[in-house]
């Protein structure tokens, strides 16, 4: 059983950093990806960001390109999103998510186990 707990949530004001944690546990993660998801009231989940845990290779949404960064830390088995530059447009509950990382990683159907998500408020 996998369990997948986020953290690091709160509210900010616009042009302020934030970092999540996903702290994973239940089996070793190396040939699975992490994802990072967002849902904002009446708005579908979208993609934000992913990695895959063996390789490192990352994927980014258009809208989060080169103000989020996700990463790892094996040792901790936590994913982290690093979040710079936010906006009120990225408002949402934030869910960390893992599945193989053999399927896509855009798409919220080819994860497996899903956290709680965590809140992000961003005032302007």
């Amino acid at each position: 059983q996998v369990q997948l707990v986020e953290s690091g949530g709160g509210l900010v004001q616009a042009g302020d950093s934030l970092r999540l944690s996903c702290a994973a546990s239940g089996r070793t993660f190396l040939f699975y990806k992490m994802g990072w998801f967002r849902q904002a009231p009446g708005k579908e989940r979208e993609f934000v960001a992913a990695i895959r845990w063996n390789s490192g290779i990352t994927y980014y949404a258009d809208s989060v390109k080169g103000r989020f960064t996700i990463s790892r830390d094996n040792a901790k088995k936590t994913v982290y999103l690093q979040m710079n530059s936010l906006k009120p447009e990225d408002t949402a509950v934030y869910y960390c998510a893992e599945g193989p990382s053999s399927t896509s990683y855009l798409r919220a159907d080819e994860y497996d186990y899903w956290g709680r998500g965590t809140q992000v408020t961003v005032s302007s």
